[in-house]
């Protein structure tokens, strides 16, 4: 029996394990891949306080790693495929074993959704970003592409006009998805132009990205995007939508387009189950926000647990 269980090891999880084993509970964080979510395949962090000294993402991952089991915190390679959250011993089932708990927290995160097309991954992290205040600043002076019409894109893009010489939207189809005083403020923008009725077909490259192909979806015609002279790259960030890892939680909490639904406690809709990091309803994904959650989330479970003897 467990005094807390952390589902998903990403900043969020393991920031709450660290407090969870500081505080002596028993605690374990199950994770089914590589820890560390999607920071672990971040190749440079440069706006986490204080780790200047720290290369890579992956690094800090490990270092957190590191702390969490310096105080107890025991880490699980398992895929959850079921939890049992209504009584006062919380059951979670993995495909290898099942684990029971006083409390829960629940930081399994979110992916950015895809555009699924050839050299999508080969280059993410090498020219193609989802994320525009982690690393806008490597695009400085650079041409910038945003994939995307949603709110997010184009917020996103008039931020990116801080940082490239230039920024294109490209919009999939021949309006934006977004509230009129938005559309207003990104057709204003000087530094900011949108090409409409274009779909990315494929990113072509060698060890970093040099091509873009789209394609105009009314005329057919195709169109090669290429670093301008002198430059050796261009960045292409892709604002479609997030996908948050909740599926396994649908019906057991609240959640609000499958993000889940907590207070400022991370408390969720049932007794004992916290949730914390880029799965919650929230207004900022970041690596400090999410080891804020992972936190605070910890530090009320241990609450929990006492209010049980």
């Amino acid at each position: 029996m467990y005094d807390c269980i952390i589902i998903g090891a990403g900043p969020a999880g393991i920031s709450a394990g660290i407090y969870a084993a500081r505080a002596s509970m028993k605690t374990i964080i199950i994770e089914k891949g590589t820890p560390g979510g999607l920071i672990a395949k971040t190749d440079e962090i440069a706006n986490y306080p204080g780790v200047e000294d720290v290369p890579t993402g992956l690094e800090l991952i490990e270092r957190m790693i590191k702390q969490a089991k310096s105080f107890g915190a025991e880490f699980i390679t398992d895929t959850v495929v079921n939890v049992d959250l209504s009584g006062t011993t919380k059951v979670v089932y993995g495909e290898s074993d099942t684990y029971e708990g006083k409390s829960v927290i629940i930081a399994t995160g979110s992916n950015p959704r895809l555009l699924n097309v050839p050299g999508e991954k080969e280059f993410t992290g090498k020219g193609i970003a989802y994320c525009a205040t982690c690393d806008a600043p490597f695009f400085q002076d650079l041409d910038i592409y945003v994939v995307g019409s949603g709110e997010a894109a184009v917020e996103e893009a008039m931020y990116l006009t801080k940082f490239g010489r230039s920024v294109t939207l490209l919009v999939r189809k021949d309006k934006l998805s977004v509230a009129k005083s938005i559309e207003e403020k990104a057709l204003k923008c000087e530094k900011l132009s949108i090409m409409w009725n274009v779909e990315v077909e494929s990113f072509e490259g060698s060890g970093i990205l040099g091509a873009m192909n789209i394609v105009n979806n009314k005329t057919g015609e195709k169109t090669k995007i290429v670093p301008k002279e002198g430059d050796m790259m261009f960045g292409v960030f892709i604002f479609v939508g997030y996908i948050p890892e909740s599926t396994v939680f649908d019906g057991k909490v609240t959640t609000d387009r499958n993000y889940i639904v907590s207070d400022e406690t991370m408390k969720t809709s049932v007794e004992g189950v916290f949730v914390a990091g880029d799965v919650r309803v929230k207004e900022l994904r970041q690596v400090v926000t999410a080891v804020n959650d992972g936190a605070i989330a910890a530090i009320n479970a241990r609450k929990y647990v006492e209010s049980l003897k």
